[in-house]
């Protein structure tokens, strides 16, 4: 293959750091090569805010379910979806601020998420390690209220970032053809294939490093889908500004 493609198959979520900062200048380098991600109608909907006092990471941790390695992380950030900065300007000419459109919520996060898989390719390349955050979400208000976020802002994860105290196991993904379909929807064969994955990943859990659960993946996914998932969001984000019009 090429350095990139081999740099994105060897994915890993980082879950120990190291002690050790990283140099001067690297985090905005990184930060600049995520803005040269692809950005839906020009928009730029998205805002990092690096949080580094550690009574603040500490309330994060919390928000976050405990999880330590967001005050261990030599940087973390939160990315927001920001539909604020773009809608200042509406008043400026005269046009109505129509950003509580259900498109508009979907834009501004679709952004951040392209914003953040760009700076997390950036950083593994230059040998950091990565661990997205989604457990901020278990806590929005108060990670908003932490960070004042101002209405039309919502925070979408965290991002630790730091140089790697581990060496996990890449963890496999779904066959190929599970997921690349010729022209139609279709699930041909697919039963097959997952009982397959099913079994490799079964593996992988019981024998990666700290070892695991041993659950199967259709068996994780079907707890995931059938469990009430952060109820309090829509009403949260109804609160920021998103009403989903």
């Amino acid at each position: 293959m090429n350095p990139t493609i081999d740099l994105l198959n060897s994915h890993r979520s980082i879950r120990k750091f190291t002690d050790q900062p990283l140099p001067q200048g690297l985090l905005e380098t990184l930060c600049g090569a995520a803005q040269a991600a692809a950005t839906s109608s020009f928009l730029q909907g998205a805002t990092l805010i690096r949080v580094t006092a550690a009574e603040d990471r500490a309330t994060l941790a919390r928000c976050a379910g405990g999880q330590s390695y967001v005050e261990s992380a030599a940087e973390f950030l939160v990315l927001c979806a920001d539909l604020k900065r773009a809608g200042n300007y509406c008043e400026k000419y005269g046009k109505a601020f129509e950003g509580d459109y259900t498109e508009q919520f979907i834009i501004a996060t679709v952004d951040v998420a392209l914003m953040a898989q760009n700076l997390v390719v950036a950083a593994e390349s230059v040998g950091l390690g990565i661990c997205y955050i989604g457990g901020l979400r278990n806590n929005p208000q108060e990670v908003s209220e932490l960070l004042e976020l101002p209405r039309g802002v919502y925070p979408v994860f965290g991002l630790c970032l730091g140089y790697p105290d581990q060496d996990p196991e890449v963890k496999p993904r779904l066959p190929l053809p599970i997921i690349l379909k010729q022209e139609r929807y279709n699930e041909d064969g697919d039963a097959e294939a997952i009982a397959e994955y099913d079994e490799r990943i079964r593996e992988y859990y019981a024998t990666r490093t700290g070892g695991g659960h041993g659950i199967s993946w259709s068996e994780q996914v079907a707890s995931l889908l059938s469990e009430k998932s952060r109820p309090h969001m829509r009403e949260f984000l109804a609160g920021q500004g998103f009403v989903f019009k």
